[in-house]
Formats: C-alpha cells, structure tokens, sequence
C-alpha cells in the first residue's frame, strides 16, 4: 500500500492545469492567474498630495509664517499655475501637487482668515507627497502566474487597468455515486438502501475549492450502468467516483472501467478512514475513486482532491495545512496505517487543544459536520497520553 504523501503525489504528476481564458476582472476572485499582470500605467500617475492642508514651498513655512492661498485643487481637477514665494493652494488628496510646491502643510497644522493660511507646525519639505511610481510603474510585473487571485489582487489588476484577466479554467469535475443502496435526497429510498450524501457533499467541497462539479445519475450495481456513467463525463478534467472500488463481489468499479481501457495508477492507501481509494485514467480522462464511505469519502477529498483541483487549476497542489495542538484525552497505539480522527478544538493562551471523538466509524456523518479538526497520527504511532502534542488539519 501506498503513503499517503506517494499517492497524492502520484495524482499530481498525472494531472496538468486546465487551459486559459479571458474573463472579466469583476469575474475573476479566487481564480488562478495564468499570465503575468503587467502595469499598464504608473501609479501614482504623478506626484500628488498624501493629505488635505496646503501645497506650497517648505522654505516659506516655517512656524508662525502666513501665506497668501492662490487657488484650490480638488482631486481630478490639477491646479494650472505656479506656486511662488509664500503662496499656498488649498489641495486635497490625490490631488497633483502644483509646479513649485514641494511640501504639504497638513490641515490640522494651519489656520485660515480668508485668503491667507498659518502654519501652525512648521512644514519640512517633501511632507505628505506621494510620488509618481511610488507603488509601481508602468510594465511592472505586479502578479504572477499561479497566484489566486485576491480581493487584494483583483484591486490591484483594477488599479493597474486591466478590465479582463488571463486564468485558467475552472476544472470540471464529473461526480458518480454507486450502488444499488442508494438514492439521491427526495427520491424513493429502496429496500434496505440509504440515501447518498458523497454526491452533494463533494460537489459542494468542489466549489469550495474553486471548480465546477456536475453530479451524474446514480450508478447501479452492473457494468453497463458504472461505464455508462463513465462515458457521461466525458468533457469534464477529473472524473471523480465514491463506492465500488473495493474488493467485494459488488464493487464494480475497477472492473468495469477497465473494461473500458482503465489504466489504473494505484490502488489502496495506507490510511484510515480511506484506505480502498483509486487513482488511474481512462484514456484522457484522469480518475480517482474514493470510497463509499461518507467520511471516508470526505477525508479522501480533503486530503486528494483538493490538490488535484489545485492542480489543475494552475496551482503546485498542496497538502493540506498542518499545526500543532495539545490532547485533551489519551489516545490508544496506532497500527500501521496513517490515522485522521475526527476532533473539537478549542482554543486557550497556550494555543489549540484538541479533543478527539470517541467513535470514529467512517459512515458516521453527524461526527464529521461537528468536527472542527483532524487529527494526523503517523504510523506506528505510540500511545499518547493527555497533554501530548499532536499534529493536527483544521476543517
């Protein structure tokens, strides 16, 4: 059996980002840049005022100096003339600073009568001027390719002036439940059958993670239905299954779809929950199979999943995140395959304390939607006692 760092390694070296597109900035959040943001202007387009108060020249400011205010200069609306010895405009920010000025005198730090101005605090040169480039110029790479864009991001491209941005496309991702037990929510239940939660659960972790899912029709229990469901995909980036991939007499998939020229990567992950998970491809189309399990299924996604969506949207795919916690309980020995336990956190002045629930059944679904944390117990782990520190991915 495979590691679980060898197997998602393994999808990620199978899978390659999904081609670009032109979309509109106002579109663009949370997608994958795909070529270099490039300054189309210099910003500030021009040396301008930082503050409202006064343009004028420091060598006429000092304390208690009056000077004769000449003009104004609202934002968008420059100043025409010059600025000579004791003379102010009254500026504003953003405003450009007018030729001969080289200081701002802040509007706190003056007091008007009229046409005239009192420097209250005497004003040192080049204060409160922003200059022209201070935050980037023009063909100044300001994003990279394989960056997700940012609401910081997207007002940068905007401030840069590019109305339209290059990424990559969402991923599509095909979804197919199997089984002969179960039905989509609403419809009739068969006897002895439950209704299936992998589909939506997992279309709806696909969005979260920025691509695009399409749930097919359940998949019964036979080859013509598993491989009719497989053709349906045709057209997504990743076709992404749940149930029948283990060893048992109705678990189809593998056979059925190698029927159709599976080329299987690899097959079960020294892991719990998730161990019967499958990775290969189907002519182009890139498979993983995940267990029919509900919290199986979700682990697998959380930990699989997400990096190849990474992936193919542009980005190097990423395991998922880990940080040290504190046990509030002890936990018993590990065996030999990597363990993710479902678990509360708190949190109190000496971090994260994390408490593991006592049943971890993998078709236990309420478990897994209260649970805030995983906890990653390596193999072979040794008994922990209350207190240790463990590692863990918070959810």
């Amino acid at each position: 059996m495979l590691t679980v760092s060898e197997a998602r390694g393994r999808i990620l070296a199978a899978l390659t980002p999904t081609p670009p597109e032109t979309i509109p900035l106002a579109a663009a959040h949370n997608r994958i840049i795909a070529s270099s943001v490039i300054a189309r202007l210099t910003q500030p387009p021009a040396d301008v005022s930082a503050m409202d108060g006064f343009a004028l020249r420091a060598q006429d400011a000092p304390a208690g100096a009056t000077l004769k205010i000449i003009g104004t200069a609202p934002a968008g609306h420059p100043f025409p003339g010059t600025i000579g010895p004791s003379q102010a405009i009254h500026i504003f920010t953003g405003s450009i600073i007018p030729e001969g000025a080289d200081s701002v005198l802040i509007q706190e730090d003056s007091s008007t009568t009229g046409d005239t101005v009192t420097v209250l605090e005497t004003c040192q040169p080049a204060k409160n001027i922003r200059r022209a480039g201070q935050d980037f110029s023009a063909g100044e790479t300001l994003l990279e390719p394989g960056q997700r864009l940012t609401p910081r991001g997207i007002g940068l491209a905007a401030a840069a002036n590019h109305p339209w941005l290059f990424v990559h496309r969402k991923p599509r991702i095909a979804i197919l439940a199997t089984g002969d037990e179960i039905a989509l929510p609403g419809e009739t239940i068969p006897q002895g059958g439950i209704i299936s939660s992998n589909a939506h659960a997992l279309a709806a972790f696909v969005t979260a993670c920025g691509a695009d899912p399409t749930i097919l029709p359940i998949a019964l229990d036979t080859m013509d239905a598993i491989t009719a469901g497989a053709r349906a995909a045709a057209g997504a980036d990743l076709l992404v299954t749940t149930g029948g991939a283990s060893v048992g007499a109705h678990d189809l998939v593998q056979d059925s779809l190698k029927s159709q020229g599976l080329d299987v990567n690899f097959w079960k992950i020294a892991m719990r929950p998730g161990k019967p998970l499958m990775f290969g491809a189907l002519g182009p189309l890139p498979v993983l199979g995940l267990p029919g399990n509900p919290v199986s299924a979700m682990v697998c996604a959380l930990l699989f999943l997400r990096p190849a969506i990474d992936r193919l949207s542009g980005l190097p795919g990423a395991p998922p995140a880990t940080e040290p916690a504190t046990l509030t309980t002890p936990l018993k020995p590990n065996d030999q395959r990597e363990d993710y336990l479902r678990a509360t956190l708190t949190h109190t002045e000496t971090g994260w304390h994390v408490t593991p629930f006592p049943i971890q059944d993998s078709g236990m679904l309420k478990t897994f939607a209260n649970a805030t944390a995983l906890i990653n117990r390596p193999p072979n782990d040794p008994a922990l006692p209350a207190g240790a520190t463990v590692k863990i991915i918070r959810l």
